[in-house]
């Protein structure tokens, strides 16, 4: 039986969810699990919430806690990584509350623009950590990485070290299940191929089969945005629609910040018009937080039942075909290797794969409808400067990934971008590794010395 470790486990919710899917094919119900976190209730917490999933399974897995990360990888088959660097706080205030000094508002912050920049900075170097514990105590494991900003990590780790490793994201089947809601038909009927890069992927066919061949349902979405049926929720993604052609993905409050159009200071119509939620991320944090003692409560008491359902999350599924050579296609991101003709070499990706005893072997798209790469290489040129950033240490390059941010640039000038940049680096102080002032840099403050000198 395989051995699975979860780093970052102390995300309670997501990894008994994980758990049940894992536990429930029998092939895998007497794997090793190993449940790491930095936090040391937490990690009790999940690891009386893992017994119990096990025992609602009435499955019989090996199930270890440990607060040593090395222990729990040492001779791991998989490794599942979920945690989030910095934590709510202090990190992720501090990507919301600087930003907003400048007037610049955010929703979710952890993609992309100047919160997802930070994000990664910080989270690149600790997942280089664990591969590189990896590769000494499990160079042969998967690396089922889970932790946004997941299209910069994926893009680090596949230069930087040799493991094994996809990006997991629910949102090419979370919007599909969403717009089969919208047109009234059953997802299990549906069949779609979509391509991108993370969070901003586009289904490129969407169509069922009917005893007269192939319906393309794309006229069936067109009829939602004719009929004024569009869901208040998702009135950005609609909106992106019938500009483009496909529709994107991710969810309109995380679209709504990797482009320049929708969120604006001086706008509040347009705030209104497409019903964006500013601070949505910090909102559904505080809730959390506030009811975690009861949800802790509810998932350790025996007396109350668990309830443990399969969800469409693909961690369980491709450890079982890798297993089992039970043959699926899953959704990952992966390097570009020659995948997406449109979009650079190396950068990373998100395409079907085929998963089976032979590995996880992605799908060649070739190129995408041109203005769906173009759209997809706002993103991409921020997500690249950032990687250059975290591998190189070189500042300049943290500068220049916000400059090229869509919605950053949007709203600040470069003198405010660069101000920002400064903020944010130093409000995180340890969180984020040191780094060099490069060229740009050492040109800026020189012309902003002089300008000083002149006034």
């Amino acid at each position: 039986m395989p051995k699975i470790a979860f780093i970052g486990a102390g995300s309670t919710v997501f990894a008994k969810n994980l758990l049940g899917d894992i536990l429930s094919f029998p092939e895998l119900s007497s794997a090793t699990i190993s449940l790491h976190d930095i936090d040391e209730e937490r990690l009790r917490t999940s690891e009386v919430v893992a017994r119990r999933v096990a025992a609602t399974l009435e499955a019989r897995p090996a199930i270890e806690a440990t607060a040593d990360r090395r222990r729990a990888l040492d001779g791991a088959d998989y490794v599942i990584a979920m945690f989030q660097i910095g934590g709510y706080r202090p990190s992720t205030v501090i990507d919301f509350e600087i930003p907003k000094r400048y007037g610049l508002r955010q929703t979710i912050a952890d993609t992309l623009g100047i919160g997802g920049i930070m994000r990664g900075l910080r989270t690149i170097p600790v997942l280089l950590d664990v591969c590189r514990d990896m590769e000494e105590l499990c160079p042969d494991a998967h690396l089922l990485n889970y932790v946004n900003p997941m299209a910069m990590n994926c893009w680090a780790l596949s230069r930087a070290t040799p493991i094994r490793t996809i990006g997991l994201c629910h949102s090419v089947q979370g919007t599909a299940e969403q717009l089969a809601r919208d047109i009234g038909v059953p997802v299990a009927d549906i069949n779609y191929l979509c391509a991108g890069i993370n969070h901003m992927a586009f289904y490129l066919r969407f169509e069922r089969r009917t005893a007269d061949g192939v319906e393309d349902l794309y006229p069936l979405i067109r009829r939602v945005v004719a009929e004024g049926r569009v869901p208040d929720w998702n009135r950005t993604r609609y909106d992106l629609f019938t500009r483009f052609g496909y529709f994107v993905t991710e969810s309109s409050e995380h679209l709504s910040e990797y482009v320049p159009w929708y969120i604006k200071r001086d706008r509040p119509d347009l705030i209104a018009r497409y019903n964006i939620p500013l601070d949505e991320y910090i909102s559904r944090c505080e809730s959390q937080i506030a009811a975690w003692d009861v949800i802790r409560q509810l998932l350790e008491d025996e007396a109350t039942a668990l309830s443990v359902e399969r969800t469409h999350e693909y961690g369980s599924t491709i450890i079982h075909s890798l297993e089992t050579g039970q043959p699926r296609v899953v959704y990952g991101n992966v390097a570009n290797d020659h995948l997406i003709d449109n979009l650079p070499q190396g950068a990373c990706v998100e395409v079907p794969c085929l998963v089976d005893r032979n590995g996880i072997q992605p799908t060649r798209i070739g190129a995408l409808p041109p203005q769906l790469a173009a759209l997809m290489m706002t993103n991409v040129n921020v997500q690249s400067l950032t990687v250059e950033a975290a591998l190189t240490g070189r500042r300049e390059h943290i500068y220049q990934a916000a400059m090229l941010d869509p919605h950053t640039a949007a709203e600040l000038d470069p003198e405010q971008i660069y101000a920002l940049v400064d903020d944010l680096i130093a409000a995180h102080g340890d969180w984020l590794p040191a780094f060099s002032d490069g060229d740009a840099a050492i040109a800026h403050r020189a012309a902003e010395h002089n300008g000083q000198a002149n006034g």
